[in-house]
């Protein structure tokens, strides 16, 4: 027996075999197989059976109870037997209710080097790809199999990452669960290339999901599959937006898995963020990324998430979950709130839309925000709700007429951004709230040309730098594939 007051001894991720720590390197029973090494083993489907505790399930053959330590279970489709059944039934295996998020035993199989088929931008085959003989694991396309690629960030939410990775290689197949730290995303990219049609999901915070979606990018991939994400950041924007929640709240990942099965695929608009520096000399921060997915953002709130970037750089034991984050992050916009930073940011910036100047004189002005989705700061929606019977019915490349602007709808497909104006902290915290219905609509453009003439905060997807005087170009990339679950469904995740 495993005795003491703390956690004993170690248990095998995917098959729950269980050790002391002294015995682990003793004679034990294998795990079961994760891939096929003949390729007359493609297809074939058929069951790895597993002591496991079955007490009190009835048995698939016999249909008795099992007793304590006479059962065995499926690790594919989870079906239970006695010991004494298992070579009475039928050997074939569905993969039972996760058939469509599975990827099976006996569609990857061990292959020679020469054998093995890749594709240019994804680099050199990954250690995790490839057999402890020396021989590379390689897809083979079975037919109505549509597997999940999922990737974990481990350091989203704390130690929520880590235990959502121990999870999903249990309930998955392993070799189709990949940990972010080991490599990033091209692995499993690399990994899943032959497939025709899969899935990807990516849990961590919107950081991950951008980081992801430019391998993705990068792969050239063929046929760009559909993301899906498990909201484990601090604000998760991207996330709400398509209604996947705004934080995991610890709920059975099998329901996660059935949303995934519900859910549809929508199109989301991806932008090109190029900062020309007025002067070389200027040495500011590094540009985080030259791609915006939900937002890019100057002035107040983007000084707000720079304190934040430095404090948990220089106290990382401090930053340990979604709840404290929101704490620090109240109590720097309280402190901003009384600086005012970024006061008068109109005589610091002029902004275009494509050609078109757009007027700041006739406001007060600490922040101006871009948008690509409805959601910022964690939930709020700064362009605010448009009636439908308002919307325009023709797509036009500028608007910044503000009775036009009342009368104009976000859409993260439609290749158009919003430009908003934010007065102060205040106003962040009404909208927020609920109190206000939306910050200042300044624009709706297809392309937006920023110059500055001071060093400001900035900030893109949640990442932010300081920047000293620039020309900043926002134009249209490309549209990413993405998962949106079914509105009335968010099972297991935290909203505002």
């Amino acid at each position: 027996m495993m005795l003491g007051l703390r956690k004993q001894g170690l248990s095998c991720n995917f098959c729950k075999y269980t050790v002391h720590s002294s015995c682990a390197n003793k004679n034990h029973t294998p795990c079961v197989r994760t891939f096929v090494r003949s390729k007359a083993e493609i297809g074939c489907s058929a069951h790895d059976w597993i002591s496991a505790d079955c007490e009190s399930n009835k048995c698939q053959i016999c249909h008795k109870k099992i007793k304590i330590l006479t059962g065995q279970r499926c690790a594919w489709c989870q079906s239970m037997r006695h010991t004494d059944c298992v070579p009475l039934g039928s050997s074939h295996c569905d993969c039972g209710s996760l058939q469509h998020h599975i990827l099976p035993p006996w569609a990857i199989c061990a292959v020679d080097q020469a054998d093995c088929i890749s594709v240019s931008g994804l680099g050199e085959t990954h250690l995790g790809n490839i057999t402890s003989e020396g021989h590379f694991l390689q897809i083979f396309p079975v037919m109505d199999t549509n597997p999940l690629l999922v990737f974990v960030n481990p350091k989203s939410g704390g130690k929520q990452g880590k235990r959502v990775l121990r999870k999903f290689q249990y309930l998955l197949n392993p070799r189709q669960v990949y940990n972010l730290d080991n490599g990033g995303p091209n692995p499993g990219l690399q990994f899943f290339q032959n497939l025709q049609a899969f899935r990807v999901l990516v849990c961590g915070g919107d950081g991950t999901v951008g980081w992801v979606l430019d391998a993705i990018d990068k792969a050239n991939m063929a046929i760009r599959p559909p993301v899906a994400i498990l909201p484990l950041g601090t604000g998760n924007d991207l996330a709400r937006c398509l209604n996947w929640g705004g934080g995991y709240e610890g709920t059975d990942l099998t329901e996660i898995l059935k949303q995934i099965e519900e859910s549809r695929s929508i199109q989301m608009d991806r932008w090109s963020l190029r900062v020309a520096p007025v002067d070389d000399a200027d040495e500011g921060d590094p540009v985080p990324n030259d791609i915006i997915n939900n937002y890019f953002s100057i002035g107040v709130d983007a000084s707000i998430a720079h304190q934040f970037h430095v404090m948990r750089e220089k106290h990382p034991q401090k930053f340990n979950s979604r709840a404290r984050n929101k704490l620090w992050y109240f109590q720097l916009a309280t402190s901003e709130t009384i600086s005012a930073s970024c006061r008068n940011l109109k005589d610091c910036l002029s902004i275009e839309c494509c050609g078109v100047p757009v007027d700041l004189s006739r406001l007060s002005l600490e922040g101006v925000a871009v948008l690509n989705i409805p959601s910022m700061h964690g939930g709020s929606n700064l362009w605010g709700e448009t009636k439908s019977a308002e919307k325009p019915k023709t797509w036009q490349e500028v608007r910044v007429d503000p009775e036009a602007l009342q009368t104009c709808s976000q859409d993260m497909s439609d290749e158009l951004l919003e430009v908003v104006g934010l007065e102060s902290v205040l106003e962040m915290g009404q909208i927020y709230t609920g109190l206000k219905s939306k910050a200042h609509r300044l624009a709706q453009a297809a392309h937006i040309t920023v110059r500055t003439c001071k060093t400001l905060p900035m900030q893109v997807d949640g990442e932010p730098w300081m920047q000293p005087p620039c020309t900043i170009h926002i134009t249209h990339k490309n549209q990413a594939n993405m998962l949106t679950a079914p509105a009335a469904k968010s099972v297991g995740c935290l909203f505002k």
